[in-house]
């Protein structure tokens, strides 16, 4: 049996081993009539659609809470080095999804009381941003549910499965080069990312895929002085 029969005969078998996955369920989901051109595409267009389903997914997650799902992670960071703080820059290079513009989504979150900032004593032009009181009281009320989520979307595949998923998810960002785009606290170049003027000083965004909705009215963002 010629190599490429057997190995097009592995890739079947490995899919359909995939439980309750039915192989052309992308196609089905976007009304695509035509093959893909290769099974890189198609594996392109699974990860996009995958990203985007488990994206708002989460955001639907916290939207009670009046945060979206990347104010929720740059909160979880800034929590990870409190109470030491975090520049603009180094928020940014830990976030899960690329952020270039820090400097608009620290206002939202000063705006809603969940940071604070502070000029370094030694360089006036950077910025230390620390997660507040209310800011950690927050997470502490949100961590219940959304501790729960990954069980919820991926609890349906075995250990084995998750394994082998992460070590294909992780290969497959080999090849983008950055793993995240350059950060900068102002729009300007490498140097001066961490010279950003603070967030109170920066207008108020428009709503956009950063921005919160209306807090919901029984569980509106914490402001006491409570702590996780």
């Amino acid at each position: 049996m010629p190599a490429e029969v057997r190995a097009l005969g592995a890739s079947i078998a490995m899919r359909n081993s995939l439980r309750g996955v039915p192989v052309s369920v992308l196609k089905r989901e976007i009304a695509q009539e035509r093959p893909f051109s290769s099974p890189a595409e198609e594996a392109l267009l699974n990860l996009l659609r995958t990203s985007d389903c488990l994206h708002r997914a989460m955001q639907r997650k916290t939207r009670a809470w009046g945060v979206t799902s990347t104010q929720y992670n740059v909160l979880r960071i800034l929590r990870g080095s409190h109470p030491q703080g975090l520049t603009c820059s180094s928020i940014g290079d830990r976030m899960i999804t690329a952020e270039p513009d820090i400097t608009r989504l620290l206002a939202r979150l000063k705006a809603l009381k969940l940071i604070r900032q502070q000029r370094d004593k030694r360089d006036k032009r950077v910025i230390w941003t620390q997660i507040s009181p209310s800011g950690l009281a927050l997470l502490a009320e949100m961590d219940p549910l959304v501790q729960q989520f990954p069980k919820e979307l991926l609890g349906h595949l075995e250990n084995e499965q998750l394994t082998s998923l992460i070590g294909l998810l992780e290969l497959a960002r080999g090849n983008c080069g950055d793993t995240l785009a350059p950060v900068t606290c102002n729009g300007a170049n490498h140097a001066e990312r961490d010279s950003c003027p603070t967030a109170g000083t920066i207008p108020e965004p428009a709503l956009n895929s950063d921005s919160a909705s209306s807090p919901h009215p029984k569980k509106a963002l914490v402001t006491s002085a409570r702590t996780a």
